[in-house]
């Protein structure tokens, strides 16, 4: 999709109340599987457990007012738990990267830094 498109149809689409956004999700979700020509990729893991109580309270006639709020708690919280993720994985980065340093052997030394024995004098002997 090209940008000006993605533009315009967010600019439409953000003047309807959050009722009318959520029959426009479940319209380009009828769409799709009516006439997509490739799959949309998968939503990772906090996306789908997301999406997957907003089924729900969707489901149990939950007004579109209270579930925005809910998914507003769970956007936030996720971006809580994608920053620990990120740190986490920062740390386990520098563990890696200095048990890999520490693991590396010594290099023995070139012959440039050996000493070299001095030159025999051929009319001493």
């Amino acid at each position: 999709m090209n940008d000006l498109l993605k533009d315009r149809i967010l600019r439409r689409l953000e003047t309807l109340p959050e009722e009318r956004q959520y029959q426009v999700l479940d319209y380009l979700e009828f769409l799709e599987s009516k006439y997509a020509q490739r799959q949309a990729p998968g939503p990772n893991v906090f996306q789908r457990f997301a999406e997957g109580i907003e089924d729900t309270l969707r489901a149990g006639n939950v007004s579109a007012q209270t579930v925005s709020q809910a998914m507003g708690f769970m956007s936030q919280a996720m971006n809580v738990l994608g920053g620990v993720a990120a740190a986490g994985k920062s740390v386990a980065d520098d563990l890696v990267g200095t048990a890999k340093a520490a693991a590396k052997p010594a290099t023995p030394p070139t012959d440039a830094a050996k000493p070299q024995a001095p030159p025999k004098d051929p009319g001493a002997a």
